[in-house]
């Protein structure tokens, strides 16, 4: 299945593996639609792409946004949710109210985008969600989110049994440099992004680009669905 002439809805398009992933789409003749809460990101993104793309701005973890959205945004074929906050912290050391909060975003705001996506979406069409590999390894400082991350892996693999024949993928990313992490000092992030290339078998980390081909992938195949495609470096082997 080829995307020229396509019409792809990416929420979370506005930055990192969303706008790498729009970028490709693009390049490869889609009508793109990126969806944001910040205008200023959307902005920015259309910009950086350098081409005709329309974007939304919408919360997704809002039901009465995301139906207006869709509603406005009428039939399309592929939807791809790349947005969603990421919290460590310890256990003990956590608050409920943060853990609360990560599963309101990046679970229920998945969630919510396919409820109200799916019934504009064309029978030959898919939808890609968004895990992680805490999901599938457990690590320090990682139980709430990858708590969420296992959620979504489920919801997506049961999704592609009752959707059918709509196809539903997830994507499992592993350590990526992207903006998700601009919030810790520059040193810092340095500082954890070669530690990790240290030690994993690729000796780097990954980049929004690596993560994007596996979106492109997943809206191209059309005989794949219910898959959880790994794209961390093989951070699962260490």
């Amino acid at each position: 299945m080829e995307l020229n002439g396509k019409k792809i809805v990416i929420v979370g398009g506005s930055s990192g593996i969303g706008l790498a992933s729009a970028k490709k789409a693009v390049d490869q003749g889609a009508e793109v639609i990126i969806v944001s809460r910040s205008s200023e990101k959307l902005a920015e993104a259309k910009q950086e792409i350098g081409k005709d793309i329309t974007s939304y701005t919408a919360d997704m973890t809002k039901e009465n946004e995301m139906e207006d959205l869709f509603a406005e945004i009428g039939t399309f074929d592929h939807l791809v949710v790349t947005a969603g906050t990421a919290t460590y912290g310890n256990f003990l050391d956590t608050e409920v109210s943060e853990a609360r909060a990560l599963f309101d975003n990046k679970f229920w705001g998945q969630y919510i985008a396919v409820k109200y996506g799916v019934p504009r979406l064309s029978e030959e069409g898919s939808v890609t969600l968004f895990s992680g590999v805490v999901a599938f390894k457990a690590m320090v400082g990682s139980a709430a989110l990858g708590a969420v991350n296992a959620s979504i892996a489920n919801l997506g693999q049961t999704l592609a049994l009752e959707l059918a024949p709509i196809r539903v993928n997830v994507v499992s990313p592993g350590i990526i440099d992207t903006p998700s992490r601009y919030g810790m000092p520059e040193v810092e992030r340095k500082e954890f992004y070669q530690d990790m290339a240290e030690q994993l078998p690729l000796k780097r980390v990954g980049q929004a680009d690596d993560v994007a081909d596996s979106v492109i992938y997943l809206m191209k195949n059309s005989f794949v669905t219910g898959e959880i495609v790994h794209n961390e470096g093989g951070h699962r082997l260490i």
